[in-house]
């Protein structure tokens, strides 16, 4: 499963949607991916579950949170 940290960009205070959604766009079709954030990306859950992906957030430690997008067919 690929992943794609974005913990770093969200602590210098950015704002990481257009290069998640750049990630999401390089996928090939029907595979999922690992997003790491420093908390449960509600709004982006949403976005990606309009364009056939589920997300599973879980809270890794305290800022730390694994979401887990799965295709849904």
């Amino acid at each position: 499963m690929r992943e794609l940290d974005v913990r770093p960009v969200l602590q210098a205070g950015g704002e990481p949607f257009e290069q998640i959604m750049a990630f999401v766009a390089e996928l090939p079709p029907g595979e999922g991916f690992r997003l790491w954030a420093t908390f449960k990306p509600d709004p982006l859950l949403s976005v990606l579950r309009a364009k056939g992906y589920q997300g599973d957030a879980q809270e890794v430690s305290p800022n730390n949170w694994a979401v887990d997008f799965t295709p849904v067919s």
